[in-house]
Order: structure tokens, then sequence, then C-alpha cells
């Protein structure tokens, strides 16, 4: 029996629900891939250039700082040279200076998180689509025993429960994965936000001294 095979029969044993579960199975594959995608191609959770920017600027290699930063276009590393950058110009308010670098890191999380809702919501459903599709083909399997009276025939009502059950395995398959990926992925853009903080309050704190000494001024 194919895969195609194997499908149609499933669909034909549990009906809408296991269509609705399969399509899920696949949307959320789907989100899987394009975040993984997105992290390779775009470079967000990449910080090596982001960090050695932050080491050069708190030895006071202001330059070798700014040119760490612009060596990759990555993400980090952008939001690390435009801090160095604003706090080179003198008349630069540094408390707006560093609201405005909070606000580029959290909308560089939430482009990283979109997408990361409808995986819950489909970790979320799926155990709960295969509950119901247990809960039909239940009632439908007691239906066909009552319909066969006194002659009915196990094999009726066990068969009926196979089917009922087949749902709820489905939907535990697609939750199971979902649950996964979607606790990977947060995890991972939880610890970018992290860390992005981390280099950010460092660079902030951390100053040169040629840069406190025009500050002071």
């Amino acid at each position: 029996m194919t895969g195609i095979d194997r499908l149609v029969s499933l669909y034909h044993t549990g009906g809408p629900v296991i269509a609705l579960l399969l399509a899920m199975s696949v949307t959320a594959l789907a989100i899987v891939i394009v975040k993984i995608a997105q992290s390779l191609f775009s470079g967000s959770h990449r910080l090596r250039e982001a960090r050695a920017a932050v080491r050069a600027f708190t030895a006071g290699d202001l330059d070798a700082a700014e040119a760490w930063a612009s060596s990759a276009r990555r993400p980090a590393a952008d939001l690390i040279g435009r801090a160095i950058a604003g706090l080179r110009e003198h008349e630069t308010d540094e408390a707006r200076l560093r609201e405005e670098i909070a606000r580029q890191g959290q909308d560089q999380l939430r482009r990283l998180r979109r997408g990361l809702r409808p995986l819950e919501l489909i970790a979320s459903l799926a155990p709960l689509l295969g509950l119901l599709g247990t809960v039909l083909g239940m009632i439908d399997a007691f239906q066909a025993l009552e319909r066969t009276g006194n002659t009915s025939d196990p094999a009726v009502l066990s068969a009926g429960i196979w089917q009922a059950l087949s749902t709820t395995a489905v939907g535990l398959a697609v939750a199971i994965p979902a649950v996964a990926a979607s606790t990977w992925l947060e995890a991972r853009v939880q610890h970018l936000g992290e860390e992005l903080d981390s280099l950010a309050t460092e660079l902030f704190t951390r100053r040169p001294a040629p840069l406190e000494r025009q500050a002071s001024e």
C-alpha cells in the first residue's frame, strides 16, 4: 500500500476530522520549515559579529567596533552598530538612544515570532479534534450496535472503536511534534532577546574612556 493509499484509507476511517488533522499537520510542517529557513538566511540568531563589536567598543577600539558591526549583514550586528554610531555622536540623547535600540530589538523579535501563534494553536487544537473524532466515532459505533438488535455482532462494536480511536492517535501524532517545535522556536527567540538585552546593557554601561570624557564635557 502506497502512502497515498494509506492517507485515503485513513480519511475513510476517521472522516472529516482526519482530513482536518492532516491539513493541520501540513500547515505546522510548513511553518517550521519557513521559520528555520528564515533563521538560516537572515542570520537573525548569529551573534558573533555583535559580540565582537561590543568587546571592541568596551575596549576603546571604536573603529574596530564599527567595522565588526558592519562586517556582516546580521540583524543583531546591525542593531549594535546603530547603538555604537549613536554613542559616538556627542549630541545624542543617550536615554532616547536606548529606547530606540530597545524598540528596534523588539521589532526584530516580533518578526521572528510571526507564525508561532498558529503553530501553538495547532498544538492545542489537534488533540481536542482527535478526541472529538473519537467521541463521534463511538456514537456511530453504538448506534450501529443498537441497529443490529439482539443479533449484534461484537465485531461491529470493535470496528467502530478502532475507527474512533484512530482519530485520537492522529491528533496526538500532530500535536506532539507541534508542541516540541513551538517550544523550541520560542526558546530560540527568547534566548536571542536575552542576548541582545545583555549586549545592549554592556554597550551602554561600559562606555570607553574617550566617550566618557566627551559625555562629561
